[in-house]
């Protein structure tokens, strides 16, 4: 059987087909007991051999809210040993490029042991992939107190790229090419850690996928979401109040806490939040991030690391077309929504018509939030990349299932099977339907491990003159400007 040894102990793994898994790797001790609301702290050592041939315990989290928690693939492991780590490797004697997996779940659901993310044909093609487990929700991203140390999430994600650093030469890995990718919050999470001085060195190149640089929170947000949820709880607003509350409670109180945002988005009441619909998110606090990653962004952070960054057509059609919601906005709704992101709504209806003269209200709607919610952010993002020592490179993934009667179009969560080459995940059948094009998956796959492998996914680099940009689609073919129209509609708004 497979073994390696790290500073802190013995692993035995798994070998199938070639390729040897180490699950359950605890790269942090236990955030619970007088750690609990606690950076991560060190591991301890073990004696003897630990056995890593199964996935450890995943963060506190509720399920997704229906109909989403029949499409989206999710696990609960329990144990209070949630922060942990999975490895997948070709060779443990290599000195191969290593890609580490920030999974999504809008920061209070996901886990870097779902199915899907295994990393096995990433090392079949020659590449260690790495995924982790973080705090999710309050545990995570809690910030009430003057004083606290907020974005335990995003430290703990620092955490495990530093044992990445330090470990992942005795599994095969190269530490000096490094390569992170996330989708949805994780992506987001990159962009925090791209603005971050914290992450200097830790990663040579990031991918994100459906998200940027532009969801975090102020301090102040951070507090009425604090208090909100302390008031739920029926326990002072403070964060030693809210560590006493009992893992299973506090994850009841934070559902509790987004149907009440979600009943009145009030920004009064709750600040940003109020338009993206996530109380848990990255803080802008001033040490961690010491302004608001873009901003960071635009003055230099990150500006050596190589970026892959883009987007699905139809992202917010995942959270319409399953709930049925979609067929019950109209036109006012529409303009709305517009005047709400600042926009005319005479000005943008008309944009967002012209490319799809057939679109019902609902449709223009959902393609107004996608850009608002990801495609400008992304946009935004590589923008401000330019005439650094990066390169930055952009695509749209636009492959529309069969499923919900071909009205689910790309939406997000989408693109990650081909990402993965995982088409054979029973789990995503309800999104993918039968019979998903593997040879769509075969060209993103081979792009990200291009990417990971030399810096280069195999298409020009974006600049604000060609913008070019790689749609993958039934057919993939890089593109100049898409729906430039739409795209200058956000200048000065997003």
């Amino acid at each position: 059987m497979p073994t390696v040894t790290t500073p802190h102990g013995t692993l035995l793994g798994e070998l199938t087909g070639g390729i040897t898994a180490f699950k359950g790797i605890p790269y942090a001790a236990a955030p619970s007991g007088p750690n609990r609301f606690r950076p991560p702290q060190p591991v301890e050592s073990w004696q003897g051999i630990r056995d890593a041939r199964a996935y450890g315990p995943t963060a506190p989290k509720g399920p997704y809210p229906a109909p989403l928690d029949e499409i989206i693939p999710e696990v609960d492991l329990p144990g209070e040993d949630c922060l942990n780590l999975n490895v997948w490797t070709p060779d443990t004697a290599g000195h191969r490029p290593v890609l580490v997996w920030l999974h999504g779940g809008a920061f209070t659901n996901g886990s870097g042991s779902v199915p899907l993310y295994d990393g096995s044909r990433f090392a079949r093609d020659g590449v260690v992939c790495v995924t982790i487990n973080y705090r999710l929700g309050a545990d995570g991203f809690l910030a009430i107190d003057d004083g606290d140390t907020a974005n335990l999430g995003l430290l703990d994600q620092l955490a495990a790229l530093h044992w990445v650093r330090e470990n992942i030469a005795v599994f095969g890995g190269d530490p000096a090419n490094v390569t992170v990718f996330g989708e949805s919050a994780g992506a987001m999470s990159i962009g925090a850690l791209l603005a971050s001085p914290r992450s200097a060195g830790l990663f040579r190149r990031a991918a994100l996928q459906s998200g940027a640089a532009h969801h975090a929170i102020s301090p102040a947000t951070a507090r009425l979401v604090g208090h909100g949820l302390a008031g739920l709880l029926g326990v002072p607003p403070t964060r030693r109040a809210i560590a006493d509350v009992p893992a299973e409670r506090l994850v009841r109180g934070v559902e509790e806490l987004r149907a009440t945002i979600a009943a009145n988005p009030d920004p009064v009441l709750w600040g940003e939040i109020a338009q993206n619909m996530m109380p848990f998110e990255p803080v802008v606090d001033g040490a961690l991030l010491p302004v608001a990653p873009i901003e960071a962004i635009s003055s230099g952070a990150g500006a050596d690391v190589d970026i892959l960054i883009g987007t699905n057509s139809d992202e917010f059609r995942l959270f319409l077309v399953p709930t049925g919601v979609l067929d019950h906005i109209g036109e006012p709704h529409l303009r709305a929504a517009a005047a709400g992101y600042g926009l005319d709504p005479d000005e943008a209806t008309a944009a967002y018509r012209a490319e799809r003269p057939d679109a019902s209200p609902g449709e223009l709607f959902a393609a107004l939030v996608t850009d608002w919610f990801y495609r400008l952010p992304a946009i935004r993002l590589a923008e401000q990349r330019s005439g650094g020592a990066g390169s930055t490179f952009v695509y749209e993934f636009g492959w529309r299932p069969p499923t919900f009667d071909g009205r689910l179009g790309a939406c997000h969560t989408l693109e990650m099977p081909f990402v993965f080459d995982r088409l054979d995940d029973p789990a995503m059948k309800p999104l993918l339907g039968t019979e998903p094009p593997q040879h769509l998956a075969d060209a993103m796959h081979s792009a990200w491990v291009s990417f990971a492998t030399h810096g280069d996914p195999g298409w020009p680099a974006y600049d604000s003159e060609d913008r070019t940009t790689m749609r993958f689609d039934t057919v993939s073919k890089p593109l100049t400007d898409p729906r430039p129209r739409q795209r200058t509609l956000w200048d000065g708004h997003r």
